[in-house]
């Protein structure tokens, strides 16, 4: 059975950091990508971040310079340090693999606000 299990979520003031993490298991093809969206109330979901298993990443331009993509996709995990949160990157951010097919996680809440 095919897990993705995000941890870090939760609430901080703008400015603040979080590092989001997700752990895959249960996935024994080859994993070609691993990233971040994010799904905001009233919006559709979007690319955050991608990292390939050839270490390129993509970043959404709404983040760069603040957030940083990397994984260990021999460990099947991947991670999304945060920075300079502002309120409008409040959303459920989701896991994302790239294997034979795709896979997604149940999501974990950012919520930035004073």
């Amino acid at each position: 059975q095919v897990q993705l299990v995000e941890s870090g979520g939760g609430l901080v003031q703008p400015g603040g950091s979080l590092r989001l993490s997700c752990a895959a298991s249960g996935i024994y093809s080859r994993i070609n990508a691993m990233g971040w969206y994010r799904q905001a109330p009233g919006k559709q979901r979007e690319l955050v971040a991608l990292i390939t298993n050839g270490g390129r990443t993509n970043y959404a331009d709404s983040v760069k310079g603040r957030f940083t993509i990397s994984s260990d996709i021999a460990k099947k995990t991947v991670y999304l340090q945060m920075n300079s949160l502002k309120p409008e990157d409040t959303a459920v951010y989701y896991c994302n693999v790239l294997a034979y097919r795709e896979y997604w996680g149940q999501g974990t809440q950012v919520t930035v606000s004073s």
